[in-house]
């Protein structure tokens, strides 16, 4: 299997992309469209002001949102396709039921995403895939990943530093 990515790169964008304060920011503007800077905590109540000050942060340094002129934060063309991946990953996981019957949509996302990770990385020194075993679905939900899988990968490898360690700036 070739790989493109280490398993820490994984590892990292898999935990940005993974945050509940991140994919509620992306898939809320996705949904609603620009958010203006002083409505965010109005339109995203259940996320507190530290949540939601990291979440911009982070999503603002990796390139995913834009302060657009006298309007407010916007999705830059990567941050819509991240919304899509997230979209296509909650489909599946809907589906599937997975991880449970009834579960939040971020939730839903971050199982999707976790279960996704190890695809992703190399294999380790035996030859094997590091491949969890325990709490997965079943070989038709499995083989149904294809298509989140390789979403996720094509979008990895075009927003490349999302797998780079970025300490977002702090805003003043």
């Amino acid at each position: 299997m070739t790989t493109l990515f280490t398993s820490a790169e994984v590892r990292r964008a898999v935990e940005l992309l993974a945050s509940r304060s991140l994919i509620r920011l992306v898939t809320e503007i996705d949904d609603n469209g620009v958010i203006p800077p002083r409505r965010l905590t109005g339109t995203l109540p259940d996320l507190s002001s530290h949540q939601l000050r990291r979440a911009c942060e982070a999503a603002s340094a990796h390139g995913l949102v834009r302060t657009a002129p006298s309007s407010g934060l916007e999705l830059t063309d990567p941050g819509a396709e991240l919304a899509d991946l997230y979209d296509v990953a909650a489909r599946w996981a809907r589906r599937h039921a997975y991880p449970a019957p009834v579960c939040e949509f971020s939730s839903r996302i971050r199982h999707a995403l976790d279960l996704l990770a190890p695809s992703l990385a190399p294999e380790r020194a035996d030859g094997r895939s590091p491949r969890r075993t325990a709490g997965l679905p079943g070989d038709e939900a499995k083989a149904d990943l294809a298509r989140p899988r390789a979403l996720l990968i094509q979008w990895l490898a075009g927003n490349p530093r999302v797998t780079r360690i970025l300490e977002p700036e702090p805003t003043a």
